[in-house]
């Protein structure tokens, strides 16, 4: 196997938020598994959405398992890290943001995606925490699962069920089969 890509940082672009974002964006706010972070990279790359860390991450980006699950693809990623949320809120309106919670009141089946969506993940052991889930409640969708199997549905794959319902509702732009 070759050696893993570098990972390259983008800036933030003024279009983000706006009417003329034409991109979905996967926002994962302090993820902790570098293989989970580096799969969901490779899912970016491959679909087109952007991928924004919210900090502080609980690896390093030079990390190996995360380049090595990201593989050689990662300068397809877009790949943008924040130092908070609160930078996250700075881009993306709230009616822009989708947030995915074991504590929503609906699916996420009956949320209505467009390009320039935000959808934002929390970490892997604890989710979103109280505080954007309170401040959030308005706008959180869950995932379905068998109660009583599992706590939850690993972050890579939910971040995959979602990211592909949010580019099948939009015909899945600028992807091929």
């Amino acid at each position: 196997m070759t050696e893993p890509s570098t990972i390259v940082i983008s800036p933030v672009d003024a279009r983000w938020g706006t009417d003329a974002d034409q991109t979905f964006h996967v926002v994962l706010v302090c993820p902790e598994i570098p293989p989970n972070t580096g799969s969901i990279a490779r899912l970016c790359a491959a679909s087109g959405a952007h991928l924004h860390l919210v900090e502080p991450l609980g690896f390093e980006l030079s990390d190996k398992r995360l380049k090595r699950a990201g593989l050689d693809y990662w300068p397809s990623v877009g790949l943008s890290v924040h130092t908070s949320f609160e930078a996250i809120e700075a881009i993306f309106p709230r009616e822009r943001m989708v947030l995915f919670s074991s504590h929503a009141t609906h699916s996420y089946a009956a949320e209505a995606y467009a390009p320039g969506t935000a959808l934002v993940f929390g970490r892997e052991t604890k989710g979103l925490g109280p505080e954007l889930v309170g401040r959030y409640a308005d706008r959180l969708v869950w995932i379905p699962f068998r109660p009583g199997t599992v706590r939850s549905i690993n972050l890579a794959n939910a971040v995959s069920i979602a990211l592909y319902e949010a580019l099948r509702q939009s015909s899945f732009p600028g992807l091929v089969r």
